[in-house]
């Protein structure tokens, strides 16, 4: 399975990561509401919250 590395220094500013979760949220919603597809949106709508509550919710900043 897929894991996402958290830390990586990619994902330690705090905008990025909310820009991630959002960006993925906002698309579901778009795939949902304009191009009416119910499988792309279920799928990004997945990844946004999968995202919130690994970058978001049990993210913890790393021992340097």
């Amino acid at each position: 399975m897929f894991s996402l590395n958290k830390y990586h220094p990619f994902y330690r500013p705090l905008w990025r990561r909310i820009l991630l979760t959002g960006f993925t949220g906002g698309w579901a919603v778009m795939e949902l509401t304009y191009a009416q597809s119910p499988f792309w949106a279920t799928l990004f709508g997945a990844i946004a919250i999968w995202f919130a509550w690994e970058l978001l919710i049990t993210y913890k900043e790393p021992a340097e």
